[in-house]
């Protein structure tokens, strides 16, 4: 597909490793987020409405964040799924070429 520097079972071996580093990532993440839910509450039990205010922005960047992680995981679930055809193809399908493009970018 990609000429003679195209490494097929590097790039396998690399998209299985990005998918286990974003799930433990999105974990952390996640994890993170239910403490400082539970701080949230903490400061507004004390009246401390303002560092609330703060810490639930900081959560929902961050929820962004995970949900990023996890669309870029689908991705690469994606082109792992279709790993067989994208070595048979000779130019790359437009449904596969926003996965790739995402990667990449």
């Amino acid at each position: 597909m990609l000429g003679s520097g195209f490494k097929a079972e590097r790039l396998r071996v690399n998209l299985r490793l990005v998918i286990n580093r974003l799930k433990l990532l999105e974990k952390k993440k996640t994890e993170l987020a239910q403490k400082a839910r539970k701080e949230i509450a903490d400061y507004l039990a004390a009246g401390k409405d303002e560092r609330a205010r703060i810490r639930v922005e900081h959560i929902i960047r961050e929820d962004y964040l995970v949900e990023a992680m996890e669309i870029l995981e689908l991705y690469c679930d994606l082109l792992l799924a279709r790993f067989g055809l994208i070595q048979s193809m000779k130019e790359l399908d437009s449904g596969l070429a926003e996965s790739v493009s995402t990667l990449i970018w």
